[in-house]
């Protein structure tokens, strides 16, 4: 891999902490959810890991979408992520729900959406890793 940027951030404390990037720009209180039995005060690492798929995803939409000549400059990505018991340990699933335009037809964005699967770095981080399922709305 050419690494084009590498992001560095420190949590401290776990679910119950602070996590900081190496620049302040994020910098986050941290809490287990009130579902997990927490007090919800914070932030925790599935919803930053949801953002970051969505935001990361949108952003191969817009490329592919580019590529193929397809305005999808409006179209918007929800990420969904769930922790779970697996095992003896734990494991997480995403559900990735992607809203295109109207101006763009079902099989085109199915095509464009099932493309970008390919190219974002978060998508290609988990395949094979957790489940992922994409959604066209």
């Amino acid at each position: 891999m050419d690494t084009l940027y590498t992001a560095v951030a420190t949590a401290t404390h776990g679910r119950d902490g602070r996590a900081v990037s190496s620049d302040g720009k994020l910098d986050v209180q941290l809490a287990v959810p009130v579902e997990m039995g927490g007090n919800g005060q914070g932030t925790n690492p599935e919803q930053m890991f949801a953002a970051g798929y969505a935001a990361c995803f949108a952003s191969a939409l817009g490329l592919v979408g580019r590529a193929a000549k397809v305005d999808v400059s409006d179209a918007a990505v929800t990420g969904e992520v769930s922790i779970g018991k697996q095992g003896e340990g734990f494991g997480l699933a995403v559900t990735l729900r992607v809203e295109l335009p109207d101006s763009v037809d079902q099989a085109t964005g199915r095509k464009l959406v099932e493309q970008a699967h390919q190219v974002c770095p978060y998508s290609n981080a988990t395949r094979g890793n957790i489940p992922v399922e994409l959604v066209v709305e």
